[in-house]
């Protein structure tokens, strides 16, 4: 299920990347103003996102941290669409880390 989401997200994108126009589409806005836009705006969206953590930690109410989290996502997704990405791209690099242990992944980023 979580797969298909993001496949259908990617394809939207997608297209709106390509023809929706910018003032109609929050998405191809967006695009139209650039990478630094998209760039500022997932920036934004990781500090919110840990700020309702700690909030979270606090409340044990995770409501926020979940709308921030989908919000993160989603500019995420935005900036690799902007790229010539999507989320398939990170779903493979997941399921390609699946069988790895962390810290040996870690060791072997160092090592390049």
């Amino acid at each position: 299920m979580t797969h298909d989401v993001l496949e259908q997200l990617s394809k939207v994108l997608a297209e709106r990347k390509q023809a929706a126009d910018p003032n109609s589409s929050y998405v191809a806005s967006l695009h139209h103003k650039g990478l630094n836009k998209i760039l500022e705006k997932v920036g934004e969206e990781a500090i919110e996102t840990v700020l309702a953590a700690k909030d979270a930690e606090h409340s044990g109410d995770n409501k926020d941290l979940i709308y921030e989290t989908a919000d993160l996502w989603f500019h995420t997704l935005v900036m690799l669409s902007h790229l010539g990405e999507d989320a398939s791209a990170v779903v493979s690099e997941l399921e390609r880390r699946f069988d790895l242990s962390g810290l040996e992944e870690k060791a072997a980023r160092k090592n390049k």
